[in-house]
This record gives structure tokens, sequence and C-alpha cells, in this order.
């Protein structure tokens, strides 16, 4: 088991690596998006390129970031049944969804966009808008973005399966308000505060 909790911790850091590199992916989209806004409307120019890179951009977040969301435990998840749960319970219930769902779906579907990056690779497939970008990066989204996946769901079973021989402790305990619930809270207080100044 400590190797396994080793290379979870390795699938874990390069997840948060490429979680990191996402939201530096939404800056550049934004920037991209306000930039091409701003050129058009003072200019009367706009470019499909940009407009491509925006949605590649999108995509990549989308695709890429599955995984980060995997490891923060962000995804869909339907709490008002898994909250019924023991701890064991919730953990065997995450157990069985990765090895039945996870995973095949993962496969499958990296399987199937791995020929449309290769034929778009060899063929040189480009954009049918003028001005266009070639195809395949985006293609490729689609193997990364579920390898990323199944490498994340590889993980977290390690560390659900830790905890269940009493290897580790429980993945999806919650050790207090995250960070966003944090500054929900303060947001909220700052705003009272504001209104009972105001009154």
């Amino acid at each position: 088991m400590p190797l396994l909790l080793k290379i979870s911790r390795l699938i874990d850091a390069f997840s948060n690596l490429v979680g990191k590199l996402s939201m530096w992916m939404i800056l550049a989209t934004t920037l991209i998006s306000a930039g091409n806004a701003i050129v058009r409307k003072a200019f009367d120019m706009s470019s499909n390129a940009f407009l491509e890179i925006q949605w590649y951009l999108f995509a990549a977040v989308f695709m890429l970031g599955s995984g980060y969301a995997f490891l923060k435990n962000a995804h869909v998840r339907i709490d008002f049944i898994s909250s019924k749960f023991s701890a064991r319970g919730r953990n065997w219930v995450d157990v069985f969804g990765i090895i039945v769902f996870l995973f095949p779906l993962c496969y499958m579907l990296a399987t199937l966009g791995w020929p449309l990056f290769v034929n778009a690779l060899k063929t040189g497939e480009m954009s049918s808008n003028a001005g266009g970008l070639i195809r395949w990066p985006v293609y490729f989204l689609i193997p990364a973005g579920f390898t990323i996946l199944a490498l994340q769901g590889l993980s977290e079973l390690i560390k659900r399966l830790a905890f269940l021989t009493g290897n580790g402790p429980d993945p999806l305990a919650h050790d207090g308000p995250s960070e966003e619930e944090l500054l929900a809270q303060q947001l909220l207080e700052e705003e009272q505060q504001r209104l009972q100044g105001a009154n």
C-alpha cells in the first residue's frame, strides 16, 4: 500500500499542475475574448483564428480540468443520498463507481477520440472558416482529457482502498469549510456590515 499511495500522490501532483494550468487558460481565454471584442468594435476587424482559439482554450479547460475537479472533490455528486451512508459506505460507493463507470467510460472515449486526432494530424485538417486553425490540437484534448481523468480515478481509488483497509484517512471527510465557502462567508459578512453602516 505505501507504494500505491506514493503513486497516488504523484498523480495528485500532476492533476494539481494541470488544474493550475487550466486556471491560466481561463485568464488567456478572457483576455483573447476581450481583445477580439475591442478590435472588432474599435477597428471593425475580426479574426476567426482568435474566435477559434477561445473555443480551443475553453475545450482544454473543460477536458483537462476534469481530473483536477475529481482531485478537489468538486465533481457532481448526489449528496442527499451519499450523506445517509457511513464513511465506509460512501467510500465503497465511490470504489464501485470508479471501477464500474469511470474507468470504462474513460477507456471508451479515449480510444474513440484517438483515431480522430490521428486522422486530423495526418491529413492536416483545418477549420472550414477562413483564417481558421488546424484541428488536431483540439481533437487531442479528447484522449488526453479522459486519460488524465482515468489517472486521477486511479489515484482516488487507491485513496479509498487505503481508507477501507485502515491505511489512510477518509478522502471524503470534510476538514471544515473550503476556501470557496470561507470566501463566500467573508463576502456575506462584509455585505451585512455595509448594509448596517448604511442604516
